[in-house]
């Protein structure tokens, strides 16, 4: 584990300065693209490979693509996973387990069936069921809280669901 948190903060350590020294360099854009597929799909690049999104089953969909809304839980779980890791490393702690995001939908609110239903997901719970070692022995507890306060806050994926990011919508006439 050893190599792992030197090999990181090695890698992290001129990124940080850099950072520090010029704060708008770390601003940047990222972006996902998509192409208006036949029928109700979209197919999106995932940087490895194309994905297809079509309509969840609840929505009249058959179960073929992939939802969007599963598509978001699987985002947060990529982040907090990956995030947890990058503490973890950083805390010396050893962790092993699994991430599970769970949300709760009233499939009326995107139907349109009832107006006061919400469009969204009403609840978000997610979850890690891992192992945290700090060497051989159990991780304290003070150790472990630390571990998920640190990846609540540097979690990207999260901390954009709960503080609902400044969004705005454009169309374009196609060229």
């Amino acid at each position: 584990m050893t190599d792992t948190n030197i090999s990181l903060r090695d890698i992290q350590a001129p990124l940080k300065q850099q950072y520090r020294d010029d704060p708008e360099s770390a601003v940047i854009t990222l972006k996902a693209d998509g192409e208006l597929g036949s029928g109700v799909a979209c197919k999106v690049s995932t940087g490895q490979a194309m994905a297809e999104a079509g309509l969840h089953p609840a929505t009249g969909g058959d179960g073929t693509q992939l939802c969007s809304g599963d598509m978001l839980l699987e985002a947060l779980v990529a982040c907090a996973g990956v995030t947890l890791r990058a503490v973890a490393t950083a805390l010396e702690l050893d962790v092993q387990g699994a991430v599970r995001a769970e949300g709760d939908l009233d499939f009326r609110g995107t139907l349109g069936v009832a107006k006061d239903a919400p469009v969204g997901f009403r609840e978000i719970r997610l979850s890690f069921d891992v192992d945290i070692r700090d060497g051989d022995a159990p991780a304290a507890e003070d150790k472990v809280a630390s571990l998920v306060k640190l990846t609540e806050r540097y979690c990207v994926v999260l901390q954009t669901i709960q503080g609902s990011a400044t969004t705005s919508v454009a169309v374009h006439p196609a060229a």
